[in-house]
């Protein structure tokens, strides 16, 4: 099992670094375009394998794509970060350009590999990846949800006052701090709804957290984060290489489900070993058929700045 992590900057790394230490791929390769920059981070993170106990090889690359060839899975993550202020939106201007050159040197060298795509605005990146390469919708992954997800689990253990292994919550809908969707009547510690455990208020906060965790971190940093985000990735990437058929929102291209086409959304989507095996429709209330309808027309909005 080969994957390929283009850009090496700290969402980059962290993405190779967990793929390593979990021992499921043979090989990583971290590309960059910056001298020297990727094959740095690929020597610092091979020093940790006697320590780490993991025998995944990572090699790091300036810019070389055949380094990159017959690669199963590639991550795009390059692309500028978010600063203080910065929506995830105003970015699309420069990463369009990156992601269009990065996923179409990339099928160059692995036309049969499955995209996963971190770069921001992600849904829109993701959209633009299908419009750049033409290859199966199945193979082409947004990554924001899972991240999402996390940040959302993460907030609901802090309100319930529980270990997060107890809890259990989605968000779909777009990436982004307005579009985001956190199903929170849906949400359970272990199987209960949250309901049982907190009020209105604290739900309506859990929500709002969820969906401003991004620019809160960002705030915080100075830059956008990055060990959530790798996290993110690499489950995303065993589930697919170890054919776990494991369900995570994933931003996919729909074609009628939940009521929307011609768009990348984050949606519940069954992964394997083919990349996305099964969209998962679930049942919606009418609020959230209305959020999610909200969320549906900003991405669309975004998509138009492509043009």
């Amino acid at each position: 099992m080969k994957v390929t992590v283009v850009g090496a900057g700290a969402v980059g790394a962290s993405c190779a670094e967990y793929i390593a230490i979990k021992d499921f791929a043979s090989e990583v390769v971290l590309l960059d375009i910056k001298e020297g920059y990727a094959e740095g981070k690929a020597m610092d993170l091979m020093q940790t394998a006697s320590l780490n106990g993991f025998d995944t090889k990572i090699v790091g690359s300036t810019n070389d794509y055949s380094k990159t060839a017959n690669s199963d899975i590639c991550v795009i993550t390059s692309g500028i970060p978010r600063k203080p202020g910065m929506t995830r939106e105003e970015l699309i201007g420069i990463n369009a350009g990156i992601v269009k050159t990065v996923s179409s040197s990339l099928i160059q060298h692995s036309p049969d590999t499955i995209i996963i795509v971190v770069s921001n605005p992600m849904d829109t990146m993701t959209y633009l990846v299908h419009e750049t390469t033409n290859i199966p919708k199945s193979r082409i992954i947004g990554m924001g949800g899972a991240l999402d997800s996390a940040r959302f689990k993460y907030r609901l253990a802090e309100a319930l006052g529980c270990p997060i292994s107890d809890v259990d919550g989605m968000v779909i809908g777009g990436h982004s701090d307005k579009g985001m969707v956190p199903l929170i009547d849906k949400a359970t510690r272990n199987g209960v709804p949250v309901s049982e455990f907190i009020n209105e208020d604290k739900k309506d906060y859990v929500v709002q957290e969820t969906k401003v965790g991004g620019a809160t971190l960002t705030g915080l940093l100075g830059t956008s984060a990055w060990y959530a985000p790798g996290a993110a990735v690499s489950g995303l990437v065993q589930a697919i290489a170890c054919d776990q058929k494991k369900m995570f929102p994933c931003s996919t291209l729909l074609d009628g489900e939940y009521g929307l086409s011609g768009l990348c959304i984050g949606v519940p989507v069954i992964l394997g070993k083919n990349g996305i095996e099964k969209i998962v429709e679930i049942s919606l209330t009418d609020a959230e058929k209305t959020k999610m309808q909200e969320s549906a027309e900003g991405v669309k909005a975004t998509n138009g700045l492509l043009a």
